[in-house]
């Protein structure tokens, strides 16, 4: 298996998206995946080397990357050590990132012999989620999608009309704790208002309800952070989407940071191996 890490996708007068791939050499086009990680995410996070590996070992070429905001830095891509950079991110922009690897991975000579550029399918986590079926429904390049603990809806996190908000919009900077590295991580206003200037793209509803592509939903029946009833309003919105709720299961399928052993949590296992069954049918 070939892996290569932290490569440098350069973007004139835009910040550079550091990515990984991996894939199984043998000369012949492989279909390809690309993850993306969800809110105080990146791509090191967990087992996501193991989840890559295990597409890899049968027979995708994995992409996974950090978002341009996500708070890492080229030279420091895990955990958030440019909290700046992460107070300018929204989902205009993770979008933007998004088409940018779609983009390289489709047209790069680098990779053309392992690659099969006409056959990209998407897998978000939690945030991502949302971020892959509304690329997914407006990208002609993208054949397949699949959220994992995807969320359903963006308008209703912001809390509209809360004490919280309305202080947010006054100072024009609010914070958030990250659980794990206890840092004070925060937004600025420019998320709330990128959101409603593009609020129709950004609807997670009305992308499923027009998207015509496969799509599968998986979901923990246990999930702590984005309950198992928002897989089921996605179902709701496109009947033809595939629905998996896995008994038991947090958010993070039974992952955590950092990720020790060598094998995948069982929860974990279980997702890839229904994701794998979903992209080669």
């Amino acid at each position: 298996m070939k892996v290569l890490t932290n490569n440098i996708l350069e973007r004139n007068g835009k910040k550079p998206i550091v990515y990984d791939v991996y894939f199984t050499p043998n000369h012949s086009p492989k279909p390809i995946v690309i993850f993306c990680h969800g809110y105080k995410g990146f791509k090191d996070w967990g087992a996501w080397h193991l989840v890559a590996k295990a597409f890899a070992e049968a027979g995708f070429f994995f992409v996974k990357f950090n978002f341009s905001h996500n708070g890492g830095t080229v030279e420091d891509p895990i955990d958030f050590p440019d909290l700046e950079a992460f107070a300018q991110n929204n989902y205009s922009k993770e979008l933007e990132d998004l088409e940018a690897v779609i983009n390289f991975i489709a047209t790069t000579k680098r990779f053309h012999e392992e690659a099969a550029v006409d056959t990209i399918s998407l897998i978000g986590h939690s945030r991502g989620g949302g971020i892959v079926l509304i690329k997914a429904e407006e990208n002609k390049l993208v054949k397949k999608v699949v959220t994992w603990a995807g969320v359903s809806d963006y308008k209703t996190r912001f809390q509209e009309g809360s004490e919280s908000f309305e202080n947010w919009k006054k100072t024009g900077r609010t914070y958030v704790e990250n659980g794990r590295t206890k840092q004070q991580m925060p937004h600025d206003w420019q998320f709330f208002e990128d959101f409603k200037q593009n609020e129709e793209r950004l609807s997670i509803k009305r992308a499923l309800e027009s998207l015509e592509k496969p799509c599968l939903i998986v979901h923990g029946s246990e999930d702590e952070t984005v309950a198992v009833e928002e897989a089921k309003k996605m179902k709701l919105w496109n009947n033809n989407a595939s629905l998996k709720i896995i008994e038991g299961a947090n958010h993070v399928f039974g992952s955590m940071h950092p990720w020790r052993e060598n094998a995948l949590p069982s929860n974990v296992e279980h997702v890839v191996s229904e994701t794998i069954l979903f992209l080669r049918n």
